[in-house]
């Protein structure tokens, strides 16, 4: 295909999907996509409402199908396409969720076969996932494990000076187990008339109990050492460390009754809550009930609960990505999604500013009801979508001014940027027992948020490495880069997606294209470009910390590196042509590839489809190319 041609095809497309984007934004100018999580949050909702006797039949109902729709042949779960083995969590939690609608009985053909799967993998006592643990433990099915019930609630009571202590964990690790220990400590478990019996699943009697790793004795010493410090009985010292933890849940609860504007940790809270005596119809509990059932989604006939929904970060994107195919800042579509950006700004100062005091708040969250857990990639994605506005209106100047500053505050003291919170990186802490401790217990300095907030701070506000703190960002991105030339990406899968972001950055930021990191990147993303043109990496990766290939492409991962090559790269190659090829063919197939999820959460267990992705990565991508290449 000639260049015009690839140009021809990229304008034609760009068109497409502008038009196709402004008519799905809304009156209060944002974009709600599905944030899909597979099935464990609607098995979790399923159990919840069940257990509570909520009166919401349909909504269980709906649940019940899309679980019993998305169970595989074999009678496993999967959490994406090509994990072969199936999931065992997932499975046991989509099982657990059937049989407790009292839609699916034991006798069914896809229960039974759900059931012989989970005994091929060692039973319930096989499990892993922290989280599935704790909803069958505080559902009856289990006893609580010795992974939370050894962390005594008395280290809500540490001093933040302590070499362990509650904020020494990330925000999202906090709301988690913070529930999850209250409910260990009382040894909580609540059934109900609906409660399957599963005892035929543990396949030994000791399976309950896995031992705790020997390196879990530093942190137990670091605690003894701090119970030592704190004054009182240690009945009142308890009772104290109950009423904090208890408080520290009430106080982090958004106008929508959630906590922390997550699923997962709302349903734990209410779990936690009826621990500590609350009764089912107190308002914290229904409101939390009300929160758990506005987060369900409804697309193509199915209904599905989405963790966090992604309104602000799609609603971001998707404004900074129609500007950069030509749509002017004036447009009224651009309008209505900056003014809806500028109303969720964070005004509050929260747990972000106990590493980060004396800073103006001035982030954006994920979700549209989240107040106060701002994170660094969604205040750079709401950025980008306002500069333009900032240079005419004073309103978004302001706006603009507070974002930024904010975001150079969480920079790091390594020179990277963390997620949510600045300097949350004791190691100690990975060495808990609760699976994902290595990504979710602390928020270091990564690739794919160092990258991103560089590209930020280059193209938009026009800083680069002259200045010492970008200097010092950049110098963190080298010397994280993999032996292959590839970057580890946190948020999204995995190595395609954190080299995208550290070579975008680098660039941005005013390294030459000459230079060695930049070069290594773009080989080893030519290196593992498919056949077909395009780009495809597994779920797998960022478990097995090395890049996997899904032997197919997909459209996100495929825009991705795209876009990276295009930042480094001043002349069209033919492999970047033959990318562009693919990726636009791929917008016109509707397969198992354009839902692969692309994004993730904790590796090995969480992962997500984007519903967005496959507008604004490729639009963006499709941009550049034209942007860059366009005018010979």
């Amino acid at each position: 295909m000639q260049m015009s041609d690839v140009l021809r095809a990229v304008d034609n497309e760009i068109e497409r999907l502008t038009k196709t984007i402004i008519e799905q934004q809304r009156q209060d100018g944002s974009w709600r996509f599905c944030f899909e999580n597979g099935t464990s949050v609607d098995a979790y909702v399923l159990i919840l409402f069940r257990v509570l006797n909520v009166p919401n039949e349909e909504l269980i109902r709906q649940l019940h199908d899309r679980i019993l729709a998305a169970q595989q042949t074999d009678g496993c779960w999967r959490l994406f396409a090509d994990e072969e083995e199936g999931n065992l969590s997932a499975s046991v939690e989509a099982y657990y969720a059937l049989l407790y609608s009292g839609y699916s009985q034991t006798a069914d053909e896809p229960i039974r076969r759900a059931k012989r799967y989970i005994l091929s993998k060692g039973g319930l006592g096989k499990v892993s996932n922290i989280m599935t643990i704790a909803i069958l433990a505080a559902t009856g099915q289990r006893k609580w494990p010795a992974s939370i019930s050894s962390i005594p609630l008395e280290i809500l009571l540490f001093p933040t000076y302590f070499p362990i202590n509650i904020y020494d964990f990330s925000g999202y690790s906090r709301v988690h187990l913070i529930p999850m220990l209250i409910m260990g400590d009382k040894q909580f478990s609540m059934t109900s008339a609906h409660t399957p019996d599963l005892s035929d699943f543990y396949v030994r009697t000791m399976d309950e109990e896995d031992p705790l790793p020997r390196n879990l004795q530093e942190i137990q010493n670091s605690i003894k050492e701090g119970l030592k410090l704190l004054i009182g009985t240690p009945r009142y010292i308890h009772e104290a460390a109950t009423t904090k933890a208890e408080q520290f849940m009430l106080e982090r609860i958004e106008a929508d009754g959630t906590l922390y504007s997550y699923a997962n940790s709302t349903i734990l809270m209410i779990l936690a809550l009826l621990a500590l005596g609350y009764d089912q119809q107190h308002p914290i509990i229904t409101r939390g009930i009300q929160g758990l059932t506005d987060m369900q989604f409804r697309y193509n006939g199915t209904t599905t609960m989405q963790n966090s929904p992604s309104t602000v970060w799609d609603t971001a994107l998707l404004a900074y990505t129609l500007q950069e195919a030509g749509i002017a800042a004036d447009h009224l579509a651009i309008r209505r999604a900056a003014a809806h950006l500028l109303s969720k700004q964070q005004d509050k100062t929260a747990d972000w500013s106990i590493h980060n005091p004396d800073t103006i708040p001035g982030g954006w969250g994920f979700s549209e009801t989240n107040t106060i857990n701002p994170d660094v990639d969604d205040t750079t994605a709401a950025l980008r979508a306002i500069r333009r506005l900032s240079n005419t209106n004073s309103t978004y100047l302001d706006s603009w001014n507070r974002g930024l500053n904010w975001v150079i505050s969480m920079q790091n003291n390594d020179g990277g940027w963390p997620s949510f919170e600045k300097n949350t990186n004791n190691e100690i802490l990975t060495w808990l027992a609760l699976n994902g401790a290595k990504s979710a217990a602390i928020d270091p300095s990564e690739a794919d948020l160092t990258g991103r907030t560089l590209e930020y701070l280059g193209n938009f506000a026009r800083l680069d490495i002259r200045h010492e703190f970008i200097k010092r960002g950049t110098n963190w991105l080298v010397r994280h880069q993999e032996k292959d030339g590839s970057w580890y990406g946190r948020w999204g899968v995995c190595y395609i997606y954190g080299t995208w972001a550290a070579l975008t950055g680098l660039a941005a930021v005013g390294l030459p294209a000459n230079h060695e990191p930049l070069q290594q990147g773009a080989r080893w993303l030519m290196d593992i470009q498919n056949p077909d043109g395009g780009w495809g990496e597994s779920c797998q990766s960022d478990r097995l910390r090395h890049y996997v290939p899904l032997g197919e492409s997909t459209p996100s991962q495929t825009a991705w590196a795209l876009d990276a090559l295009i930042a480094v790269q001043a002349q069209p190659t033919p492999e970047v042509d033959q990318g562009i090829q693919r990726l636009i063919a791929l917008l016109h197939e509707d397969d198992w590839k354009s839902t692969y999820p692309t994004g993730a959460g904790l590796p090995g267990y969480f992962y997500s489809h984007y519903h967005s992705y496959r507008y604004i990565w490729p639009l963006l991508t499709l941009s550049h190319y034209k942007k860059r290449y366009g005018n010979p």
